[in-house]
Formats: structure tokens, C-alpha cells, sequence
């Protein structure tokens, strides 16, 4: 199929985007690495009157330092991302996420606010922000404000931006030396949709892990926390009763609230079993010692 009809505005600036969007309202869509739009145009998934090329405006670029957070500007790829020094250091966990990310051509093109911004809940960005504990940060006409990713991702492929936003970029906070994070997914191949996957973030005190953020993708409409399952390895070392504790306590949340939701090839029983498993392997994972992590 081909693209319908529309209007094609490269913008030069934020003020020219926020003109558009307030013009246009929900008959604009932004382009930034096209990897997501460009196919639902071309299958007619989105029919916009206008597409605001925002690919080439500056403040959206870059990975930097800033007041204790790295921020990662919008329009970073994901490539950008997977080969950073600075996210190496500071944010190791998305180093480990990024392979994950369909094949080395989209990874390319594709950026990490393109990605929070569709909030597909089988994507890897969404998950690994919210195990993070990260601030989005979203602009507008009216200015600046900061959303906790635990409130920014609301319903399947619905978030937090509202008509006339336009999100600039996702702070992270700096790693701490004490921290250890860990990344695993399950897919049918290589570069495919997760069928569950899952990012986890911790820190050691003394010999007993703290502030333990789980955070699945491909389970639920959004990334999903799993705050019981959590609670049972804080203060504790992660031995083999404390891992057969949080596997039934996993299944039990997964079966409540966090119902999975079944796809074309797997059920949600195969999902809630395939979470365990990879509960498994993540926290054996933190359980390394902190200089230990990839």
C-alpha cells in the first residue's frame, strides 16, 4: 500500500512545531526516525493532513550530563545509544537493552523519543525507563514540565503528552557505584517483538540488595512494575527460598492485576511462565557484585 495524501513541513525550530501542532491539532504527526510512522502510513493506520519533520532541530539532539541525570535528548538513535560512552558509564542498563532493539538498520534511524512517545509495551525503551526511575521531559507553548515515567505511560500506546507537546527528552539518573542492572528478553528470532522481557535495576547494601525496580515489557498495555514481587528481595540476598518465594509471588500478581495479555503465539499462561523464567535469570544477574555489571 501506498501513503495517503498530505502536507510535509520540516520544522526549523520548537515555536514553528508548537504553531503547527496548535494548527493542525490531532491531523499532524511528527517524523522524527520514521521507523514506526512511515509504516502506519503506508498500511493506513494514520491518515494526518500534515507530517512536521522535527529531524533536524538541535535541541532534541545529544547525550550529556546534567545536574546529577543523563539526559538523552529525543532524537537520539538507538545506535546513538548502544555505542555512548556516557550511557556506558551512567546508564549501563540500556547498553544491555539496546541489541535487543530489532535489527542494526533500525537501530539506525530509530529514536529513543520516537519510541517512548508510540509507548509500545513490547519495546525496550518504555521498560528499561521505568525500571530507571527516569524523568520525560515534555515542552509546549506554555513551557517545560518533567513527567515521572511511572505516570507517563497511561494505557496501550497512550501516554502522558497532551495536545500541543512535544516530548524533548528522557533524563536518567546518574548510576551509582553501588547499583547493578540487568536485561533479558524471550523472542521467536532475533530482532523480533519480545514475547516478555524484562529490565531490572538494584543497588547492594552491604550484602542484601535495596531499592529493587523490576519492570516488564510485553506483558501488559504499558511496561508494567511488579512492586510485590519486588518487596520480597529488599533487604535480602536473592539465595534459592528468596527466588522460590518472589516465583510464586510473580505468578500470583501476574494472575491478579497484571492479568498478561495473550498474543497470536502465546497465551497468557505462557507469558506468566516465561516472566518467572526470566525473573529468574535477571536477578541472578543482580546478584553479582556492582563492579561485576557488563
Amino acid at each position: 500500500m501506498k501513503a495517503p495524501l498530505f502536507d510535509f513541513v520540516t520544522a526549523e525550530n520548537l515555536h514553528q512545531v508548537f504553531e503547527l501542532l496548535e494548527q493542525y491539532g490531532d491531523d499532524a504527526r511528527l517524523l522524527a526516525g520514521g521507523q514506526t510512522l512511515l509504516a502506519t502510513l503506508n498500511m493506513r493506520l494514520s491518515e494526518p493532513s500534515v507530517v512536521i519533520d522535527i529531524s533536524s532541530l538541535a535541541p532534541l539532539k545529544g547525550i550529556r550530563l546534567e545536574d546529577g541525570w543523563l539526559r538523552i535528548g529525543a532524537l537520539v538513535t538507538h545506535t546513538e545509544i548502544e555505542e555512548s560512552p556516557l550511557v556506558a558509564r551512567h546508564a549501563p542498563l540500556l547498553r544491555l537493552a539496546a541489541p535487543h532493539i530489532a535489527h542494526r538498520a533500525i537501530r539506525n534511524r530509530g529514536t529513543w523519543g520516537g519510541s517512548l512517545a508510540f509507548a509500545d509495551p513490547a519495546a525496550e525503551w518504555p521498560a528499561c525507563v521505568l525500571a530507571l526511575d527516569a524523568q520525560i521531559v515534555i515542552a509546549a507553548r506554555s513551557g517545560v514540565r518533567r513527567v515521572p515515567a511511572s505516570e507517563f505511560f497511561r494505557s496501550l500506546y497512550s501516554t502522558a503528552l497532551g495536545p500541543g507537546e512535544v516530548l524533548v527528552s528522557a533524563d536518567v539518573p546518574v548510576r551509582r557505584e553501588d547499583s547493578v542492572c540487568a536485561f533479558e528478553e524471550l523472542a521467536r528470532r532475533h530482532g523480533d517483538y519480545a514475547i516478555v522481557g524484562l529490565a531490572g535495576c538494584a543497588r547492594w547494601d552491604g550484602a542484601r540488595l535495596a531499592d529493587v525496580r523490576l519492570a516488564y515489557l510485553g506483558v501488559g498495555t504499558t511496561p508494567l512494575r511488579v512492586p510485590r514481587t519486588e518487596a520480597l528481595f529488599e533487604g535480602r540476598f536473592p539465595d534459592a527460598a528468596v527466588l522460590a518465594a518472589a516465583d510464586r509471588e510473580l505468578r500470583l500478581e501476574l494472575a491478579g492485576h497484571l492479568e498478561p495479555i495473550a498474543d497470536l503465539t502465546n497465551s497468557a499462561a505462557m507469558k506468566r511462565q516465561l516472566a518467572a523464567v526470566l525473573l529468574r535469570r535477571v536477578v541472578e544477574q543482580l546478584a553479582a557484585l556492582p563492579g561485576e555489571t557488563p
